[in-house]
């Protein structure tokens, strides 16, 4: 299960980790077993871990005075799991974590944090995915509030289609920002066009 995560490391970082490192994140890093709606996070709640997704397929989502499910963000394997300001702040998330499928992790206690910059590989490769996920959002941002509904969810099937095989069509629309009638509609009319 570890091995995923050090191939990981590699190829972000283009640095080869040692033996000792190796034993280092082996120690740290935990194996995890989530059934399909299990919990890894609750609103609330302080994220005290992060993980590494392995296999499986995990959401975070808001949910609203109404009780509708507001999605942030879809994982799949080889992505990271944990609400960000609250492992840096030590604040409660406003947000719930949970699998979408039954999943595996290698989780992280917000502890061993340090422990892990000090490994050259996994501070590169750190510095690396904190870039990319600030441009991420940040285009995220843009397109939430100046594509089209159809703009979005053509941006959703070239940049991640695979999105669609995993996760169903509510969550999708949730995803982008509409309603599943919306999305229903936009299908539609692709299949037509």
């Amino acid at each position: 299960m570890h091995e995923a995560l050090f191939k990981y490391i590699k190829n972000q970082s283009a640095i080869s980790l040692s033996t000792k490192e190796v034993g280092m994140l082996l120690d740290i890093f935990v194996p995890k077993k989530l059934r399909k709606r299990q919990f890894f996070l609750q609103e609330g709640e302080v994220c005290n871990y992060g993980g590494f997704i392995v296999k499986g397929a995990m959401r975070q989502y808001s949910v609203d005075a109404k009780g509708a499910e507001h999605i942030v963000q879809l994982m799949l394997e080889n992505w990271w799991v944990g609400d960000q300001e609250s492992m840096a702040m030590g604040t409660p998330s406003s947000y719930f974590i949970d699998a979408w499928e039954d999943t595996e992790i290698l989780q992280v206690a917000t502890k061993h944090f340090d422990l892990m910059r000090s490994i050259p590989a996994v501070a590169k490769m750190g510095l690396i995915l904190s870039d990319r996920n600030v441009a991420a959002l940040q285009k995220r941002i843009h397109d939430s509030i100046s594509l089209s509904a159809e703009q979005r969810y053509d941006k959703l099937i070239k940049t991640h289609p695979e999105f669609l095989q995993r996760f169903p069509q509510h969550i999708i629309a949730s995803y982008l920002g509409i309603t599943k009638e919306t999305l229903s509609r936009i299908r539609h009319e692709a299949t037509n066009k």
